[in-house]
Order: C-alpha cells, then sequence, then structure tokens
C-alpha cells in the first residue's frame, strides 16, 4: 500500500499564514541568507589567493 504524499499529510494552511510563511522564508533568504553567502564566497577566494601565494610566492611582473 502507498503512502500519501507529505503535502497531503499535513494540514491545509490558509491563505493568511501561507502569506506569512512565505514572508518569514524570503525575508530569511533575503537578510540573513545572501549576506552570508556573499561574505562566505568572499572570504574563500582570499583565502585561496592566500593560500597559492604561500606556496607558489607572490605574483612577479616582468
Amino acid at each position: 500500500m502507498r503512502e500519501k504524499p507529505v503535502a497531503a499529510r499535513l494540514p491545509a494552511l490558509d491563505e493568511r499564514q501561507r502569506k506569512k510563511e512565505e514572508f518569514r522564508t524570503w525575508f530569511f533568504l533575503t537578510v540573513v541568507m545572501a549576506p552570508v553567502l556573499a561574505v562566505g564566497i568572499v572570504a574563500a577566494y582570499g583565502f585561496i589567493v592566500w593560500i597559492t601565494q604561500m606556496l607558489v610566492g607572490p605574483p612577479t611582473y616582468h
């Protein structure tokens, strides 16, 4: 016997509650996750450049 999909087992949310959850999700993604990811990506790039320069040496221009 097949189980019902997860969405079918959850209680139906009214429109107001769904919009509230949608706003909270959007707020979390834009205010928390986007800046954290941006800082993390820049920090990772800087770390890679730093380690590379430690192993290979600073860039030289001829």
